[in-house]
């Protein structure tokens, strides 16, 4: 049996997208055992990966260098013995641990000059893979080799215990009424985040037809959230900042249809399979789209997109201001 330690995403969406990677290692090789050293935070979503065996916690936070740990934890894999290890993150001190842990085989893109620490380095084309889960498939293949016709796309496993647990800690009861899942946050910034009042309208119009209405995001969306709920009477269930990842990941997957920002709920969304309409502004879906064939993307095709900013440079944000609420709904019924 082949051991394949990979290391992975240090972002929610990145780690979901890293899916693909491992169902395409499966198919090839359904015999590897494949372990993840990750950030605690992604345990929830590694444990709904049927194709990961162990989550191996990364002890360092984003950034952080601390060679004394990362040997430690080198030197303590060692004794897992294997044969081949792949690191999706570019930084040279993601691959350190794979260098102190003496695997055989390392592999990953060049990235920050990493000759020595990577014996397996791959030069990226970026017009050949323009895709990031292209990028990471890519690592599974020998270094001429296509990647697949059909590609293996993420599909996090939810058992009906995990459901019944996160409804039941967050006194809510299976729904009977379609629910609207909105996720009006964003990690990278206030830019990527689509107006809380054209969400409020969305979520009014929903409510107006019966529909339940359920918020999502991290503590930092907390104050977004708030205002949703100011302009809808609170008439929706707010659990912004209250749902640990997993319970999040659950309860989502018991939605009727997502309405989200460019976001790593997005992907989570996606990967439940449910039907979603994503907002884009000043990113771009050629690089990192939802995955999923019952999603609508949403997105104006001003001069001044994609910018990539965090806070609009123009001061405007009209690639979100001028997608508006009708386009939302509209696109809603063409995919729930």
């Amino acid at each position: 049996m082949n051991k394949l330690l990979i290391v992975g995403p240090a972002w929610v969406g990145d780690m979901v997208m890293a899916q693909c990677l491992f169902k395409l290692i499966k198919q090839r090789q359904p015999e590897t055992q494949i372990d993840v050293l990750a950030p605690a935070w992604s345990l929830p979503l590694l444990a709904r990966m049927p194709e990961v065996k162990n989550a191996i916690v990364m002890p360092l936070g984003h950034g952080q260098l601390d060679l004394k740990t990362r040997y430690r934890l080198g030197k303590q894999l060692r004794a897992a013995h294997y044969d081949q290890a792949m690191v999706l993150p570019n930084s040279f001190k993601s691959a350190l641990v794979l260098w102190f842990a003496r695997i055989p085989r390392r592999t990953g893109w060049r990235g920050e000059m990493r000759w020595g620490v990577l014996n397996d380095i791959r030069y990226l084309d970026k017009k050949r893979y323009p895709l990031m889960i292209e990028r990471f498939m890519a690592l599974a293949l020998d270094k001429n080799e296509k990647l697949p016709a059909n590609y293996p796309l993420p599909e996090l496993q939810i058992s009906a215990a995990s459901q019944q647990e996160a409804l039941t800690n967050h006194h809510l009861t299976s729904p009977t009424h379609p629910v609207l899942a909105l996720c009006p946050g964003a990690e990278f910034g206030p830019a990527k985040r689509w107006p809380e009042e054209y969400y409020a309208a969305v979520a009014n119009a929903k409510l107006q037809e019966g529909w339940d209405v359920w918020l999502f995001g991290s503590p930092k969306d907390q104050e977004t959230t708030n205002k949703i709920m100011q302009l809808t009477q609170n008439r929706c269930v707010n659990l912004s900042g209250k749902t640990s990842l997993a319970e999040a990941v659950d309860l989502l997957s018991l939605s009727t249809c997502v309405v989200s920002n460019d976001s790593g709920l997005m992907h989570i969304a996606a990967a439940l399979r449910k039907p979603l309409v994503a907002v884009y502004g000043p990113t771009s879906p050629t690089f990192t789209p939802p995955l999923h064939d019952a999603a609508k993307i949403l997105q104006l095709s001003l001069e001044c997109q994609p910018c990539f900013q965090r806070e609009c440079p123009l001061k405007h944000q009209r690639c979100m201001r001028d997608l508006l609420p009708q386009q939302v709904l509209t696109a809603m019924q063409q995919v729930v």
